[in-house]
């Protein structure tokens, strides 16, 4: 099946839903059996032999089954596993592939929480992390040391957009034993596929463009066979679950992925042009410009862009992007992304990059390009700019 065929029909089991098209929600944590041989059999094949089967509420439902294999089939993956949010895909990918005394290597671009969580409580545990440059690519293999368990990518990163070379990541760490970790949702599946790249797990903060419509926190993690013993093992030990009620909105959200990412991609494109033609505009980061530094990798692995972009200035100071953001009317500060509504926030990665200082000055601007008109949206940045060199002076 082609993707678009794969969004709409992924995960659907007519039989298993007696017949009705969107799988009802289960609330569910008890499941009752007729006798203690039947309670064995449903142990044997939910705990052992990884099958669907009801067996215990956070084991799963129909209800999580059908947005887990849609998310396998668009990834490619052997099992996709579901978490409360984006954060906890990523932190839990990375606990299920490492123990205490090893070292992972991490993108100097990654989401900003994720790399807290490197700083502090993974360091706790006694697992060392190094940062790198996201554009290093085959050049990790000189950063990796003999304990080295994971590289971990974010392409592109959340503010930085730098775009990654995965399969050359992914050579390079599989060569010292390590496994390969991306974070794919600027892209979502629907655009790339780290999988098929090389990476052994693909980590969508389905929150974003998976549910669509900013009213459920889902997580993603989808796996190779080489990367699913380990995160099985964790997520059924720690008890991990997503809540039935999200499962359904991001299953549903799902289904129009194609559609909506498309218009995103024409939207952000419109945007970005517009804005590289801005005289106080310096840089436009945005991978599908021809002259994105990232673009070649990005034309080669990905076969669309997103809505998302960043936006940084010849000269620049915080009340001059405050009076722009404040002002905004169609573009409310908040954070997150994805959803059918634009967004803007100011942006300043500089602060917490290690590897290679970032040589934009600070603040720039993030803008999430939503559903609107595009006429319109294009209005309001105008009005923006107009606040903006007037607080410049």
């Amino acid at each position: 099946m082609k993707k678009d065929t794969k969004v709409v029909h992924g995960g659907q089991n007519k039989k298993r839903n007696s017949g009705i098209v969107n799988t009802p929600v289960y609330h569910a944590s008890t499941v009752v059996f007729e006798n203690i041989a039947a309670m064995h059999v449903a142990a044997e094949q939910a705990l052992k032999n990884r099958q669907k089967h009801l067996f215990y509420g956070r084991r799963g439902t129909p209800t999580h089954w059908t947005l887990q294999e849609a998310m396998s089939a668009l990834e490619g993956a052997a099992d996709t596993f579901l978490t409360p949010s984006g954060l906890s895909a990523c932190t839990l990918s990375i606990l299920g592939c490492v123990k205490a005394g090893d070292h992972i290597l991490m993108t100097d671009s990654v989401y900003e929480p994720t790399r807290t969580f490197c700083d502090t409580l993974l360091n706790t545990f006694g697992v060392e992390t190094s940062y790198y440059d996201p554009r290093l690519g085959a050049g990790v293999a000189a950063l990796m040391k003999p304990n080295t368990k994971v590289v971990f990518c974010e392409s592109p990163g959340s503010h930085t957009f730098e775009i990654q070379d995965i399969p050359a990541i992914a050579a390079a760490a599989h060569a010292k034993g390590a496994l390969v970790i991306a974070d794919n949702t600027w892209a979502s599946p629907y655009f790339c596929q780290p999988l098929k790249l090389g990476a052994d797990v693909s980590i969508q903060a389905a929150t974003k463009y998976i549910v669509g419509h900013s009213d459920a926190m889902v997580g993603t993690i989808a796996v190779n066979e080489a990367a699913l013993p380990g995160i099985a093992k964790l997520l059924g030990t720690i008890g991990i679950t997503l809540a039935p009620d999200e499962a359904y909105l991001a299953t549903r959200g799902l289904r129009t992925l194609g559609v909506r990412l498309r218009q995103h991609q024409e939207s952000a494109m419109k945007v970005a042009l517009w804005l590289k033609n801005r005289p106080e505009v310096r840089t436009v980061l945005y991978p599908a410009l021809p002259d994105d530094p990232g673009h070649a990798i990005w034309k080669r692995d990905f076969t669309g862009s997103s809505g998302l972009l960043g936006v940084f200035f010849h000269r620049t100071t915080y009340e001059a992007v405050t009076a722009m953001i404040d002002g905004m009317k169609l573009f409310p500060l908040g954070y997150s992304w994805g959803g059918f509504e634009s967004l803007i926030c100011p942006s300043n990665p500089g602060k917490s990059r290690t590897a290679k200082a970032w040589p934009e000055a600070a603040p720039g601007i993030r803008l999430h390009i939503g559903l609107e008109d595009v006429d319109d949206l294009l209005e309001d940045l105008a009005a923006g700019f107009e606040r903006f060199n007037k607080a410049l002076g």
